[in-house]
């Protein structure tokens, strides 16, 4: 419990917010999308501490604080008013007139997002769902590229979906092979959509793969000595974009309980809270370690999660099932390495021997 300590404060916390916002009501949606963004995102954790396992702590710390802070106020608040910002062509947050007359006593008003969310929620909610081909495309292509880059390896000799993972392994073989498994999926899908919207998803997916891209390159840029593990500020980069390509599930489908950023930032903030003390427990506890699949399983959360983005832009698929596959999956991957957890101790004697 102790890694839940903080979680369970800003639960309390944001509760008590949610109820002077919106009273019970309030508590109930914050609630819910605290429970959603949750269950969503567990897979996120596993990986964090995949990559977290490498770093040294003087970086565990940085983006356990400062990671964070960006994930709940960036990703969660702030990002979802910029996409509405670059559709719309309004200033994202109110200039400093707007907020001098909100100080002197004056109403809030302005042309900027903010405003429009807070005096208008519903045309800001249809504005933000306007960009849902653009926003799951370039998500999920992103998503599709981290599943690939961990089973897609030649070196790779331990699997769990042990005749699949294989034929992935070997593809490892094949330059470029992620990429070029990520193109034909993009251009199959565009090729399904209609001439406008197939070429929006197409542009979106292309973002996808030249961010994924130069952030996989960022290590070896930046000089980092071991770039595999994604460190320094390199790794700070990957796993920042890694959680805003989770979170878009989370921000679009929080408007089908609520239109209120409030509400949506308070539930999901607490979300991304449990997100972090999972991802501690897992670090400091050595789990990955002990339960050999749990990797395994959160990548092919992962997998699921890019395809279902990449399905839903012609798709409705409930954030429901969603969650409820890639808790599945983990779950497994657990169940499974705590039945072979005797088998891998002889294993390891056996080595030591």
């Amino acid at each position: 419990m102790h890694y839940f300590r903080s979680s369970f404060i800003v639960t309390a916390l944001g509760l008590a917010l949610a109820g002077w916002v919106g009273g019970l009501a309030g508590v109930w949606v914050a609630f819910n999308l605290a429970l959603l963004e949750t269950s969503l995102s567990f897979d996120n954790a596993v990986v964090n501490a995949s990559v977290l396992k490498h770093w040294d702590e003087k970086w565990r710390r940085r983006f356990l604080l400062w990671g964070m802070l960006i994930a709940v106020f960036g990703m969660r608040m702030l990002f979802p008013l910029l996409i509405v910002a670059v559709i719309a062509g309004m200033a994202p947050l109110p200039g400093p007139v707007s907020l001098w007359h909100w100080l002197q006593g004056g109403g809030w008003s302005g042309s900027d997002v903010l405003s429009l969310a807070i005096l208008q929620p519903q045309a800001y909610s249809q504005i933000l769902q306007s960009a849902h081909i653009e926003v799951t495309a370039f998500g999920g292509t992103f998503l599709l590229l981290v599943f690939w880059n961990f089973f897609i390896d030649a070196n790779k000799d331990e699997h769990w979906f042990v005749p699949l993972e294989r034929v992935l392994a070997r593809l490892g073989r094949v330059e470029m092979a992620a990429l070029v498994l990520t193109l034909l999926i993009l251009l199959l899908l565009a090729g399904l959509q209609g001439h406008g919207e197939g070429y929006r998803f197409l542009s979106a997916g292309l973002w996808g793969v030249v961010v994924y891209t130069l952030v996989n390159s960022l290590g070896t840029l930046m000089g980092d000595d071991n770039a595999a593990a994604k460190t320094g500020w390199s790794g700070f980069i990957y796993l920042e974009l890694l959680d805003a390509s989770f979170s878009f599930d989370g921000v679009l489908g929080a408007f089908a309980l609520t239109s209120n950023i409030f509400l949506i930032a308070i539930g999901l903030g607490i979300g991304a809270m449990f997100v972090r003390s999972f991802t501690l427990l897992l670090v400091y506890k050595g789990t990955l370690a002990t339960f050999r699949y749990l990797e395994h399983g959160a990548f092919w959360a992962i997998g699921a999660l890019a395809l279902v983005m990449l399905l839903s832009s012609r798709l409705h698929i409930p954030e429901a099932v969603t969650g409820g596959v890639a808790a599945l999956l983990i779950i497994l991957a657990g169940i499974h390495s705590w039945l072979v957890r005797p088998q891998r101790k002889l294993d390891r004697q056996r080595e030591d021997r």
